[in-house]
């Protein structure tokens, strides 16, 4: 057996599977049972020591045992083990292990040892993963609403790229369809305007905000007044073009600066090419295994929709892959819903070589996962599967009140106002520091305040503070090395069996998380998880700072013990590292001062 020792809950899981297979050896276990099940936790209450094993419990029936007996069984073989400190068997069966210290130390000098790497995994086995974000409609400047689906979809993006996926950042071109025509004709008012014309106000039902403008006046640098007189049916396409065009790269501009890329910018309008109709492949493709039929819906439960038509239509069987009803791919027009694009562009993504796809949806999209997720089922023959992740709504308050709509938007705040108010980095952490369906209230003044209750500060001067020891240390000893490479170095020499107080093998156990949350973390979808952990971090290190005030044997700088300075300075180095590391992930930088 080969040990991760990066991750010290697998190489604990790893005894517990060996103490098993022991046990197989000896036939109080069946040979060649799936030990897959049998997992290693983080105990719930210290109380209960370090670790929880569930070996007993989740093996019990197909060894024929009660799992009290199996756990006293493997209890027996883990006692023995030069990790392992105190076993206990607690309730029916469960087996918690309290590790030695030496555990700890291994860990702290892995974590030294990895640098910015700590924390990295191979769990993805490089399987192709399609992340799809922001995808929002080319139609005026992107909000604060589009905001936490970009940021919440790029840490996540990043997360399972350090937990060992081969990732694909995508957006999704909504250029297809009535609302880019209502563009075109929003775009052409203010050309008209940039002509000289007086427009008056905004008609309703078109875009009333200033940002259109600059289109206008590239409508006329390109076609000067040659538009204005064109029929419509001339001018639109034009107009439509330019219009989307100038408004993905003031997308693309807002998402840069909130450090947000994509690798693939995928148009809507591409699906229905003249040389290649996708939609209508993805259709056929459907249809020949006996999942498109021609037929009529039911009208909707209670009260019938306006526009609902009691008609035959051509229907997706989705009612077969867990939806709630057959829906329509074809309007009364002969034109495709937006669902048959959506077939057709997640087939695409199969087609691509994503059996895994991950879609970062609105709050108002909830009602369309289950119709979707039948899609991919579909068309891939079960092969694929979607995860659907809502992000719920933004509340954008300063001071506890509610910030009024943006003069250049004409309908919300802008994103680029936002991170222009309060930076980068505040926009990123908050977005991130609750889970992504549950609504957020985000006020421009608490995220600039220098508190602990502002959790991006706090995390943040949790590695500046870090780095202030380091400098105040060199004060006091000169030869201490002055960079990064330094550091590690020495702290890899550290004699760090000398920590033994409470508060920094707690330090330590925290640091040895990281590479387990990072695994979890990415199994699950949610980014959350690194930024609540940082917070949890940076809140063990300035409590330990703050006893040092108290108490002087506590400091991390012995001036008359060079040899115990550098075993806590160590301990520092570990902290930094890991704050370092998930700053890093979730796009947040890491200061080393902070004024």
């Amino acid at each position: 057996m080969t040990e991760n020792t990066a991750n010290l809950f697998d190489v604990v899981q790893g005894r517990v599977h060996a103490a098993c297979e022991t046990l197989m050896a000896s036939g109080a276990l069946p040979a060649g049972i799936d030990l897959s099940r049998a997992m290693v936790e983080p105990t719930k209450d210290a109380a209960h020591g370090d670790m929880a094993a569930n070996a007993a419990m989740v093996l019990a029936k197909d060894a024929g045992k009660k799992p009290r007996d199996l756990a006293e069984a493997l209890a027996a073989i883990l006692r023995g083990d030069d990790l392992i400190e105190k076993v206990e068997i607690a309730g029916p069966g469960f087996i918690n292990l309290t590790l030695k210290h030496s555990a700890w130390f291994g860990a702290l000098r892995n974590a030294i040892d990895a640098g910015d790497a700590y924390g990295c995994s191979t769990m993805g086995a490089r399987e192709k993963v399609n992340v799809e974000y922001v995808s929002a409609n080319p139609t005026g400047p992107m909000h604060v609403g589009h905001c936490r689906g970009a940021v919440f979809g790029d840490a996540l993006a990043t997360l399972l790229d350090v937990a060992g996926f081969d990732v694909t950042r995508e957006y999704y071109i909504n250029d297809a369809g009535a609302q880019v025509d209502v563009l075109a004709r929003s775009a052409f008012l203010r050309y008209r305007e940039a002509l000289g014309e007086n427009i008056g106000d905004i008609p309703e039902g078109l875009y009333p905000g200033d940002y259109l403008k600059p289109v206008g006046g590239a409508l006329v640098a390109e076609y000067g007044s040659s538009l204005k007189d064109k029929p419509e049916a001339e001018w639109l396409p034009l107009v439509r073009a330019k219009a989307i065009e100038m408004m993905m790269l003031a997308i693309r501009e807002d998402l840069a600066a909130l450090n947000v890329r994509h690798d693939v910018f995928f148009s809507e309008r591409s699906l229905v090419a003249k040389d290649k109709d996708q939609v209508a492949d993805a259709i056929a493709s459907l249809r020949k295994v006996g999942e498109i039929y021609e037929g009529r819906l039911p009208p909707p439960k209670g009260a019938p929709a306006e526009d609902w038509e009691d008609r035959e239509q051509t229907l997706f069987r989705s009612t077969a892959f867990g939806d709630d009803v057959d829906r329509p791919l074809m309007k009364s027009d002969g034109s495709y819903t937006y669902f048959a694009s959506d077939i057709a562009y997640h087939k695409s993504k199969f087609d691509r070589g994503f059996n895994q796809m991950i879609d970062v949806w609105g709050a108002d999209h909830g009602g369309y996962i289950k119709r979707m997720a039948a899609a991919v089922k579909a068309i891939s023959g079960g092969k694929a599967a979607l995860d659907v992740k809502i992000v719920q709504l933004v509340k954008l308050l300063r001071a506890g009140e509610p910030v009024k709509m943006s003069k250049r938007s004409g309908e919300f705040v802008t994103l680029r106002e936002v991170v222009d108010e309060v930076g980068r980095d505040a926009v990123r952490f908050m977005m991130l520091f609750r889970k992504n369906d549950a609504a957020l209230d985000f006020d421009l003044a608490k995220v600039i305040e220098q508190s602990r209750d502002n959790a991006v500060f706090y995390v943040q001067y949790g590695h500046a503070r870090g780095h202030s020891i380091f400098r105040m240390a060199r004060e006091a000893f000169p030869d201490l090395p002055t960079d990064e490479a330094g550091r590690r170095a020495a702290a890899a020499k550290a004699p760090i069996e000398k920590l033994t107080d409470s508060a920094e093998l707690a330090l330590m156990r925290k640091i040895a998380l990281y590479p387990r949350l990072i695994e979890a973390a990415a199994g699950a979808h949610e980014p959350h998880r690194i930024a609540f952990y940082l917070y949890d971090l940076s809140s063990e290190f300035h409590a330990h700072w703050t006893r040092g005030r108290d108490s002087p044997n506590l400091r991390f700088i012995i001036k008359d013990d060079p040899v115990l300075t550098d075993a806590r300075l160590a301990l520092v180095q570990g902290v930094v590292t890991v704050l370092a590391c998930g700053l890093s992930l979730l796009g947040v930088e890491a200061p080393e001062e902070m004024r």
